[in-house]
C-alpha cells in the first residue's frame, strides 16, 4: 500500500502577552475620583455647600470612561494601559476648571450640567469620547493611512484655508482662524494639525533615503544636498503664508514645528533642525517687521507691564495670579481667576497656578510629560517607519502645543493663542485631541501586540490524490 505524509502549510499564532486592560481600568477609576474630588473641593470652596448632583456627574464621567475603555478593550487590546486615563484625567479637570470660572461668573449656580461652558464642554467631551471610538473602529491598521498620503496633504491644506474664505472665515483677537456655519463655530486648523502629520510622515517614508545624503561636513555638522532643500523650505513658506493670511503665530508655529520634528526623526539629521531653527528665527524676524499683529505681541512679551492697562492686561493679570498662588496654591475656588481674560481658554493654565500653585501645575505638566513620553514609546516600539513617524509627529505636536501655551503664559516665550490640549475650553480642540489619542492608541497596539510565530509543519497520512499538495511519497 502507498500511503503519502502531507506537510500542512505552517500556521502563525500569536505569542501570548499582557494586555493590561486591568490597569487601564483601574487608572480610569482614579482619574474620575480625582475629577469628583475637585469638582467638590470648587463647589465648596465657590459655594460653601456640597455638590447635589454629584450622582449624575459621577454617572456622566463613568459613561465616558467606560465606553473610551470598552472600545479599547475590544479594538485595540494591547494598546498602552496609560494614555487613554491620563488624556481622561487632563480631560476631567479641564471641565472642573471650566465649571469653577462659571461659577464665578454665575454667582449662585451650583449645577454643573445645565447651564455655562462647562455644560457645553461636557457635550463636547461626549461626542469626543463617540469620534475616538469611531477612530479606533474605522483605522484597524494604522499603516492604511499612508495610502491617503497626498489626500491628507489636500485635505490639510483646504482645512487651513477654509477661515480665509469672505462668508464663513471669521477673525477672532486679531487671527482669522475660525468658521461659522449657521449656530455652529470652529477652528479647522486643529484638525488639520493631525491630517498633516498623516502627510508629513507618508512622504518622509518615500522620500527619507534621498533627505539622508549629505553634500558637504561643516562643523561636524553633515549638511544636506541642495536640491534636497525643497521640503523643509516649502513647510517653511507655507507656515509663512499661515502667518500673512490668518495672523496665526500659533497655527504656523506647530505647522513647521511638526514637519520639522518629523524630518529629524526619519533622516537623523541634525542638520535638518539647525536649518529649521535658521528658518524660524528668520521667519519670526520678518513676521515682527511684517505684522503690527505679531510685532504687538513680541512688545507685551518684553515689556508686559508698560501696557498693563491695555494689550497686556490679561498677560499680566496672569501673572498676578501665578503670584498670588505661590507654591501650594489659594485651593479650588478661593482664588480670583476670573479677573484674567480669556481664563477658559488661552489662559486656563493661570486658573490652575492660582488656585492649585507652582504644585499643582508642575503636577498637570507631568501628566502631559507622561503622555509624551508613552507616545514616544509606541513610535519606538511599532516595527514600520510609517507607524514610528506618525506616532512621532503626533506625539511632538501635542508636546510643542502645551510648551507654546505654557511658555507664552508664564512669559518665557510670546503669546500665540493656542489652547491647552484637553483642558481649555472648545470643542475642535477636544475632538481632535481625542483622535490623536486613538490614532497614539492604534499604532501603540501594533507595537505591543506580540509578533506571530509559525508552528511546526504537521505530517498528515492522506490518500493519494491528483490534486494533492507537495508531498514525500514512501513505499
Amino acid at each position: 500500500m502507498t500511503t503519502v505524509a502531507t506537510l500542512t502549510p505552517p500556521t502563525l499564532t500569536p505569542q501570548g502577552g499582557r494586555r493590561r486592560r486591568g490597569i487601564e481600568l483601574i487608572m480610569l477609576g482614579f482619574a474620575i475620583v480625582l475629577t469628583l474630588a475637585a469638582y467638590s473641593a470648587v463647589q465648596m470652596g465657590v459655594l460653601g455647600r456640597y455638590p447635589t448632583d454629584l450622582p449624575v456627574v459621577t454617572a456622566y464621567l463613568v459613561a465616558c470612561a467606560g465606553v473610551a475603555h470598552l472600545a479599547v478593550r475590544r479594538l485595540a487590546p494591547y494598546a498602552d494601559p496609560v494614555i487613554l486615563p491620563v488624556a481622561f484625567a487632563l480631560n476631567g479637570l479641564g471641565l472642573v476648571l471650566i465649571h469653577r470660572l462659571d461659577l464665578a461668573a454665575r454667582a449662585g449656580l451650583g449645577s454643573l450640567l445645565p447651564s455655562g461652558d462647562a455644560g457645553r464642554q461636557m457635550i463636547w467631551t461626549a461626542l469626543s469620547i463617540l469620534l475616538f471610538v469611531a477612530v479606533l473602529g474605522v483605522v484597524r491598521d494604522h499603516r492604511l493611512l499612508q495610502r491617503y498620503t497626498y489626500t491628507a496633504m489636500v485635505l490639510g491644506l483646504v482645512l487651513l484655508l477654509l477661515p480665509m474664505l469672505p462668508v464663513i472665515g471669521t477673525q477672532v483677537n486679531g487671527a482669522r482662524i475660525w468658521i461659522h456655519l449657521g449656530p455652529l463655530s470652529f477652528q479647522p486648523g486643529e484638525i488639520a494639525k493631525v491630517v498633516l502629520m498623516v502627510f508629513f510622515a507618508g512622504y518622509l517614508v518615500a522620500k527619507r533615503e534621498v533627505l539622508t545624503l549629505a553634500s558637504r561636513r561643516v562643523l561636524g555638522v553633515d549638511l544636506p544636498r541642495a536640491r534636497d532643500l525643497g521640503p523643509i523650505l516649502v513647510a517653511w513658506a507655507a507656515s509663512v503664508l499661515i502667518l500673512v493670511g490668518q495672523s496665526d503665530l500659533g497655527t504656523s508655529l506647530l505647522f513647521f514645528g511638526g514637519f520639522v520634528a518629523v524630518l529629524y526623526v526619519a533622516t537623523e539629521r541634525l542638520s535638518w533642525i539647525l536649518i529649521g531653527m535658521v528658518l524660524f528665527v528668520a521667519g519670526s524676524w520678518f513676521a515682527v517687521i511684517t505684522f503690527a499683529h505679531v510685532a504687538e505681541r513680541f512688545q507685551i512679551w518684553l515689556h508686559p507691564f508698560r501696557y498693563a492697562e491695555n494689550q497686556s492686561y490679561q498677560l499680566v493679570q496672569g501673572l498676578y495670579g501665578f503670584a498670588a498662588g505661590g507654591i501650594l496654591g489659594r485651593g479650588l475656588g478661593r482664588g480670583m481667576p476670573e479677573l484674567v481674560p480669556y481664563a477658559k481658554t488661552d489662559f486656563i493654565v493661570a486658573t490652575i497656578g492660582e488656585e492649585l500653585g507652582l504644585t499643582g501645575l508642575m503636577a498637570v505638566l507631568v501628566l502631559y510629560l507622561v503622555l509624551a513620553e508613552r507616545g514616544l514609546r509606541s513610535a519606538l516600539g511599532v516595527r514600520d517607519t510609517f507607524g514610528k513617524l506618525l506616532a512621532a509627529g503626533l506625539t511632538f505636536s501635542l508636546a510643542l502645543q502645551v510648551f507654546v501655551v505654557v511658555g507664552g503664559v508664564t512669559r518665557l516665550i510670546p503669546l500665540t493663542g493656542l489652547t491647552t490640549p484637553f483642558l481649555s475650553y472648545g470643542g475642535s480642540s477636544l475632538v481632535t485631541n481625542y483622535v490623536l489619542i486613538a490614532l497614539l492608541l492604534r499604532i501603540s497596539d501594533a507595537a505591543r501586540r506580540p509578533a506571530p510565530t509559525a508552528t511546526p509543519a504537521t505530517p498528515a497520512t492522506v490518500a493519494i490524490t491528483g490534486d494533492a499538495p507537495t508531498q514525500a511519497v514512501r513505499t
